[in-house]
């Protein structure tokens, strides 16, 4: 299976360095235009099925890349929904004194938010029923920072608390893999926005 990788476009709430978590999110103009070239660099990859994250912003920015591959169809799913970021939904970083340097406090336990490995568990699980479905096929995922960096920790073999120390995905940033029926797999693009320059 080939499988491309991509992060929403920015939103309203990037932008303000609002925590989205389940919260829809809005795609800014920026946002928006991303989406547009986004579209334009994937319109030649033979994509087979899409399959997006029901929240908004990835509802969108997959909807603009559908424009291009008019017989392929999303499939809106919850499994690819960012982390439920519990208390800290809906929360300016600014606001709570939140850095760079707090990344790593997102690893633990968020009160009322979804635990590191139940993330990283619902991308395995999600990704070992996409490949047994799909393992002749090219497949887009179009999600979110967090659940796409657990996607890439299972692909690679790495551990849940090996996310903490992962690069984080920038908007519509593009990741393939080719992954076998054996869960090997080969990384040729990752975490790339040459479509935005």
């Amino acid at each position: 299976m080939k499988l491309i990788i991509t992060r929403h476009g920015e939103t309203e709430e990037n932008k303000l360095g609002i925590f989205q978590g389940h919260l829809p999110g809005k795609l800014s103009s920026l946002g928006i235009k991303q989406a547009k070239k986004l579209a334009l660099r994937l319109k030649d990859e033979k994509i087979d099925f899409i399959y997006s994250s029901d929240l908004t912003r990835s509802s969108d920015t997959a909807k603009e890349i559908a424009k291009f591959l008019p017989n392929i169809s999303i499939k809106f799913v919850k499994d690819l929904r960012e982390r439920h970021l519990g208390e800290l939904q809906g929360k300016k970083k600014s606001d709570l004194g939140w850095g760079n340097k707090n990344s790593h406090t997102l690893f633990l336990g968020i009160k009322g938010g979804e635990p590191m490995e139940d993330l990283y568990i619902r991308a395995e699980k999600f990704l070992n029923k996409v490949l047994s479905k799909h393992h002749k096929d090219t497949v887009l995922f179009v999600a979110h920072n967090g659940i796409n960096k657990a996607l890439i920790a299972v692909i690679t073999g790495k551990k849940c608390e090996d996310i903490k120390d992962m690069e984080n995905h920038h908007n519509t940033s593009v990741n393939i893999f080719e992954i076998d029926e054996n869960k090997n797999h080969q990384m040729y693009t990752f975490n790339c926005i040459k479509h935005l320059e």
